[in-house]
């Protein structure tokens, strides 16, 4: 047992970093009374099968944690099988995005990271877009492609913070390269990390709905990892 404790001391570490990216991340202005955005892209291959399930059972923390920021209205995009990618409508009601997961199996195919960059491009061109949010374990495309890609989503401010499931090298370089390029972040999780993923979800959807300042709300109500957060950020300047 007690050669798990360096392994979850990182883990901890890990989220502490990632959640004081995402504060100290720049909120992209909205018009004025206007809901946040927030696209959350997952990687429907068939390696993905499991987490697909966990998320869908841990995504209704998104809209929960910002109902008393105005609320949030999120989209669903994935790929899989044979050159596949689909998008949902805009919801703010967790039964529909509940719904909407649970109707989709996984099935085997390559990635499609190029076209979720794409489409939150053209959505934040179209109009209001405050996040991205990505999930994925693998990378197959050409990396240089999809850095342009992030980065013209990045010009637009629009951050990705990136779930990279598994040790893949490839996709984890890649997926940094994305996180920084959009001015986003990019966090590691695995089968034993589904609370840390609640957190970071649930942080991610606070930042897009309300900012820094939600974030330091959420600080006083839950404590933990993101009162440590909101330390850093005190001490990281204004």
């Amino acid at each position: 047992m007690a050669d798990d404790l360096p392994d979850k001391n990182k883990r901890s570490s890990d989220v502490e970093a990632f959640l004081s990216k995402v504060a100290l991340t720049p909120k992209r202005a909205g018009a004025a009374g206007k809901r946040g955005r927030l696209l959350f892209a997952m990687d429907a291959t068939a390696s993905r099968q499991p987490s697909w399930d966990t998320a869908a059972k841990i995504q209704g923390q998104m809209f929960t944690e910002t109902a008393n920021l105005g609320g949030l209205d999120i989209q669903l995009a994935f790929y899989r099988g044979f050159g596949e990618f689909k998008v949902s409508g805009w919801t703010d009601q967790e039964p529909e995005l509940l719904r909407l997961m649970t109707s989709v199996h996984c099935l085997a195919g390559q990635t499609q990271i190029g076209k979720v960059l794409q489409h939150a491009v053209n959505e934040a061109k179209q109009g209001q877009l405050n996040a991205l949010i990505f999930v994925g374990d693998s990378v197959e495309e050409d990396i240089d492609q999809l850095g342009h890609a992030a980065g013209a989503l990045g010009l637009l401010g629009v951050p990705a913070f990136v779930f990279h499931e598994g040790m893949d090298p490839m996709a984890k370089f890649a997926f940094e390269q994305i996180a920084k390029l959009t001015g986003g972040a990019c966090m590691r999780f695995d089968a034993s990390s589904a609370e840390a993923l609640r957190a970071l979800l649930a942080a991610v959807a606070v930042f897009a709905a309300g900012g820094r300042a939600a974030l330091e709300d959420k600080a006083k109500r839950d404590g933990g990892a993101v009162l440590q957060l909101t330390r850093q950020m005190r001490n990281s300047g204004p």
